[in-house]
């Protein structure tokens, strides 16, 4: 079933020139009928791009209408020039539906260092605003226009039925690369139809990117573009959400963001590997988040992945210099379901068969216990590849 548009929300994706591609959207324009709630979390960089700045000025909000997105430039590093320049973006946008100019978002990303063409960005924002419509290619469209290296667009949709009243969340993201993020990450856009105040959308984002944004690395890179937006209009009708109605809907916005998280590592640069590491029985959340955060890192762990070598021992290591206390002799290590170290020892394991199912398919699981207590994360990476470093050595950021 196709994803649908929330109500009460128009959108466009146009190519205007930044990529060299012509068949390649650029630039993704998002309108809201009415103004809408709006929350966001930005990247933990103290290099932080223009864009963000603007963003972290303007959310929380109750009247957001527009957002405005561009990729092939990130319009980061770029002074003075380039915060004027997010800000007229702002204004171009916002002004195709009649709102302020302080009532408009912005995304960037691309390379860095390198100053918006604005005469381009211009045209593309009014080709966008004559392009705006609700269908399924026109999303598709859209969640396109905010890829760079990306393989595949990113979009993710959940239907609610919330106190009698249909809810619809979407979101459309990017990321394959630069991913070590401290917030959420990558560039992400979520809006819905729901009827939220500013304060609950900015507390149901930060919860929900917690488990899920928070919960990725590609290559551990923080990025100076890192932003997450929730935008909510309310056009479902009825009260704004509280109680076991804001609930419900936040268990479906940690779907959303769980479906474009995962999707962001499964289409890592060069990546032959999707792997899940679930880390458990640990004395509190941050210590398993910060052991799983490490693995995830690991040169030697990705390799070893990528290469089908149940090679327990970089893992373990790993888990090790992650600056967490624990007792390595109530650690279990398991791969795909077979069982390689036990209570700080090596258990009998068949090796070529821990490889071939490492080797034979697309996603690897890593599960550890630590036995120091019952907190537990998931967190997922990629393997790395010789496609990754040719890609980067290539790519001007």
């Amino acid at each position: 079933m196709a994803i649908r548009v929330p109500k009460g929300f128009r959108l466009s994706g146009v190519h205007c020139g930044l990529k060299r591609d012509p068949s390649k959207e650029d630039l993704t324009l998002v309108i809201s009928d009415v103004p809408a709630a709006a929350a966001g979390v930005y990247t933990q960089n103290l290099v932080y791009a223009a864009p963000v700045a603007l963003d972290r000025q303007r959310t929380p909000s109750e009247r957001i209408r527009a957002v405005v997105i561009n990729s092939g430039n990130a319009n980061a590093c770029t002074g003075e020039r380039g915060l004027k320049d997010a800000y007229e973006m702002a204004r171009l946008a916002a002004q195709t539906c009649g709102a302020g100019p302080d009532q408009a978002l912005v995304l960037s990303t691309g390379i860095i260092g390198a100053y918006l063409p604005m005469e381009k960005i211009a045209r593309g924002i009014q080709a966008a605003a004559e392009r705006l419509a609700t269908d399924h290619e026109t999303l598709v469209a859209a969640a396109r226009g905010m890829l760079t290296t990306d393989t595949v667009h990113k979009l993710s949709g959940r239907t609610r039925t919330i106190g009698h009243r249909e809810v619809q969340i979407t979101g459309m993201a990017k990321g394959a690369a630069m991913m070590g993020p401290n917030m959420a990450t990558m560039l992400a856009l979520i809006v819905t139809d729901a009827p939220l105040d500013a304060a609950a959308a900015q507390n149901a984002l930060s919860q929900a990117t917690q488990d899920t944004f928070n919960c990725i690395s590609v290559d551990g890179h923080m990025s100076t573009n890192d932003t997450v937006l929730l935008v909510a209009n309310g056009a479902a009708g009825g009260p704004r959400l509280a109680g076991a109605e804001l609930a419900t809907f936040q268990g479906a916005l940690v779907e959303v963001c769980e479906d474009l998280a995962r999707a962001i590592p499964a289409d890592g640069e060069g990546a032959t590997h999707l792997i899940t590491i679930e880390l458990s029985g640990c004395a509190s959340r941050s210590a398993a988040l910060q052991i799983a955060k490490t693995i995830a890192n690991s040169p030697l762990v990705k390799t070893a992945i990528h290469g089908a070598d149940p090679n327990w021992g970089r893992i373990v290591s790993a888990a090790g210099y992650a600056g967490v206390p624990f007792d390595p002799q109530k650690v279990t290590l398991k791969v795909n379901g077979f069982l390689l170290y036990d209570a700080g020892a090596p258990a009998e394991f068949d090796a070529q068969a821990v490889s071939a199912s490492i080797r034979n398919s697309r996603d690897t699981l890593i599960q550890m216990r630590m036995g120091e207590g019952s907190a537990s994360v998931r967190f997922w990476t990629t393997d790395l590849t010789a496609e990754y470093i040719r890609l980067n050595a290539d790519y001007h950021t």
